[in-house]
């Protein structure tokens, strides 16, 4: 029985290499193991070593979708951190840019606003009044202290984000000016106005659906709205890309938000900070940005145009998942 069974071996062995190019990849991890060890141990090491790089090059430059040259709008800002971080780290002419830290602290209180006679280039908004939000959110007092003294930015305070350009929401600031190149709304969420999962989505997404109405007229033609949203439930639920559609936008792009390229930003609940610290970090969970245009308006190379072609390529942007999403 041993000696007939040998000859099967080496007959397998060789009727193997012919399934192994006809199925794929499925038999190659199990023959090298009969009939070329070495060569398979030499084939598949290098996999490893060369994809490593790659992935880390994918973390090394994470998508930031603004310019210097950009007009920015931020609303929702919670401690204004992620405005500093941006400033600071991608959009400051400084050559030595100061990032925020959680460390730095300022016992006077903050200056509500920057006063220039020049337009500002970044408006950063928050719904809170000024005493409210540092109540909420006293590490705030650093980065206000901060965006204050750039010349080219402007902090407004009771600013509704479904009521943009209105008395109630920032008034001629807002809405003169030329139009922004950007609308911000990183982790829209109206708070805990509900425990039932339902109605805390249909909230949030009349929350989108009139932030989007109300940015929409103080786009520039090539501008976009930017949205940022956690990954999973409820937040897939909301279905920001069905919301931005009924309202005439279109996706342009979407990719991986990483926490880790805006040093000093921490996420900031609705609801304020939690007593005696601790709970979840939202920089460290997983998030998505998309970035939204006007229907029919341009979207960079191959992109925008009207009939069969344009329809597939926003059917492709919509679908695809950009940037290293793994």
């Amino acid at each position: 029985m041993g000696a007939k069974s040998k000859p099967r071996s080496k007959l397998n062995t060789k009727s193997t290499p012919k399934a192994r190019v006809r199925i794929g990849s499925t038999p190659r991890s199990k023959t090298p193991k009969h009939s070329l060890p070495n060569q398979a141990q030499s084939k598949h090491k290098p996999h490893p070593a060369q994809t490593a790089p790659h992935q880390q090059q994918q973390h090394q430059r994470p998508t930031i979708p603004f310019s210097p040259s950009d007009r920015i709008l931020l609303v929702g800002e919670g401690d204004f951190s992620f405005t500093h971080s941006l400033h600071a780290q991608h959009l400051s002419s400084s050559l030595s840019p100061t990032p925020p830290s959680d460390s730095d602290s300022d016992s006077g209180s903050p200056a509500p606003s920057t006063i220039t006679s020049a337009a500002p280039t970044i408006v950063a908004t928050a719904l809170d009044s000024a005493a409210d939000l540092l109540l909420k959110y006293p590490q705030a007092a650093t980065h206000i202290t901060y965006l204050a003294s750039q010349p080219s930015i402007r902090i407004l305070y009771s600013v509704d984000a479904t009521k943009l350009g209105s008395a109630a929401g920032g008034g001629k600031l807002v809405r003169n000016g030329g139009g922004w190149d950007k609308i911000v709304f990183n982790f829209p969420h109206v708070g805990g106005l509900t425990k039932d999962v339902n109605r805390q989505v249909r909230y949030n997404q009349e929350l989108l659906v009139s932030f989007f109405r109300s940015s929409i007229p103080l786009l520039r033609p090539n501008g976009c709205i930017i949205i940022t949203l956690f990954d999973g439930e409820p937040y897939s639920l909301w279905n920001v890309r069905d919301l931005a559609r009924h309202v005439g936008l279109q996706v342009g792009r979407s990719f991986k938000f990483q926490a880790e390229a805006y040093p000093g930003y921490r996420h900031a609940r609705t609801l304020g900070n939690i007593e005696g610290g601790g709970g979840w970090k939202g920089e460290e969970r997983g998030a998505r940005t998309f970035c939204f245009k006007v229907k029919g308006t341009g979207q960079g190379p191959g992109q925008g145009q009207e009939g069969r072609e344009g329809k597939k390529k926003r059917k492709r942007d919509d679908s695809e998942e950009e940037d290293g999403d793994g």
